[in-house]
């Protein structure tokens, strides 16, 4: 196992700073590795091997001095780092082998690092979404830590257990929590799989499971509520009222799905499409309330897009999805209050609703399955289970009225 120690070197010059260096030892080699930063001989503490920063007077000097500490703490741990990775391979490496990698191999070894190069191979597997998952919780990871990064072989179950007590203090929902602790725990193993450290099962004592989220659907009579509304003066707000009402016209289709329509998808009064989700493809009938949608924009923009999400082609369509599911979802929150509902309005309700309203038509499982595109009649199932129970309340009601 290779030795690391830290080192200062004064000036030969009387009155200047000196210089600290890391020294590598093994197999009888020595090696070095200058530290960024130089200090005076008084503030080199040779008994601990580290900088005195408490017994500077000027603030300046001392917040450098820190810097200049802390460096050399982070460099020690990533080289103490590298020498056990080196140790695990059971194999002959040199000292230059381990200065090497600490002056080219830091992304390998920070969680930051590692996890921009993951999400950069996602891209490059046109893994957009997961990518964009994955650049989510690095965010929210690198808030947490005050923008310090940490070495991949510092992740351990307190670390975990802090965030997910800094998320839940946040006001992060448990569902969006875990998500984040299942991404990290992703990236962690693949960290594991290259060797890169020992798996010490840091996730073991936080929450990674799926909690039952409430369904929003409101009943038909509300739909029509909201489509009767005169909007006219108001017209973010009525364009995010008909995107709401054509994906409950197309049987709950998901607003990403909506937004990449194309018009060669509309042929001889039928509407076909691939979801972006399952990659399962759908047909719908085209009808008049469709086409009316469609119709009050056609005017407004002309693209090969069926509907007025994606703008402009040639720019960046995922991050004008993006933007407009955004300004739709913000939008919904006034339609509702003007519908005077006391559940928020987003689009993913109108997917809920069309469930909802299918279910209480008494519509087959297997037929309300294949409207929506799942991928069996158990997911659709599952889907209906957490939705409207008024029917269930309304039962519950007439055999209580009997005690």
């Amino acid at each position: 196992m290779a030795s690391i120690k830290v080192k200062y070197r004064p000036s030969t010059v009387c009155g200047k700073e000196g210089c600290i260096y890391f020294q590598v030892i093994h197999g009888r080699i020595v090696r070095q590795i200058k530290v960024c930063g130089r200090i005076f001989d008084c503030e080199w503490n040779a008994w601990l091997s580290t900088v005195e920063v408490a017994g500077t007077v000027d603030i300046g000097r001392r917040k450098y001095l820190a810097a200049v500490k802390d460096s050399i703490d982070w460099g020690l741990k990533r080289l103490k780092s590298i020498v056990a990775f080196l140790d695990r391979q059971n194999r002959t490496y040199t000292a230059d082998e381990v200065v090497e990698k600490f002056c080219s191999h830091e992304a390998e070894q920070t969680l930051f690092h590692f996890m921009q190069g993951v999400i950069g191979q996602l891209k490059q597997l046109n893994r957009v979404r997961t990518s964009e998952a994955y650049a989510s919780a690095l965010s929210s990871f690198m808030r947490f830590r005050g923008g310090q990064d940490i070495l991949l072989c510092e992740i351990d179950g307190d670390t975990m257990m802090l965030y997910e007590a800094w998320m839940k203090g946040n006001g992060i929902c448990p569902n969006t929590v875990s998500f984040y602790m299942r991404i990290l725990r992703a990236v962690y193993n693949r960290a594991v799989e290259k060797e890169l450290i020992e798996q010490r099962h840091p996730f073991r004592h936080v929450y990674t499971g799926i909690d039952k989220t409430v369904k929003r659907a409101v009943p038909l009579k509300v739909i029509r509520r909201i489509k009767e509304l005169d909007l006219v003066l108001r017209p973010h707000i009525d364009y995010a009222r008909d995107m709401f009402l054509f994906s409950f016209y197309t049987r709950g289709m998901s607003f990403i799905d909506m937004a990449y329509l194309r018009k060669s998808d509309l042929k001889n009064g039928l509407l076909t499409y691939r979801r972006k989700k399952t990659a399962q493809q759908l047909v719908i009938k085209w009808e008049r309330c469709m086409e009316e949608i469609v119709a009050k924009y056609r005017a407004t923009y002309d693209t090969e897009y069926l509907l007025p999400i994606i703008t402009n082609p040639s720019g960046d369509v995922r991050r004008q999805y993006r933007n407009a599911i955004f300004r739709v979802n913000s939008a919904l929150k006034e339609v509702a209050r003007v519908a005077g509902l006391a559940v928020p309005l987003t689009m993913y309700c109108a997917r809920h609703s069309w469930a909802s309203a299918a279910k209480s038509k008494n519509i087959p499982i297997a037929v309300i399955s294949e409207g929506m595109g799942h991928d069996s009649e158990e997911t659709t199932r599952i889907y209906l289970a957490s939705l409207d129970t008024n029917v269930v309340d309304r039962a519950n009601r007439l055999i209580l009225k009997d005690l």
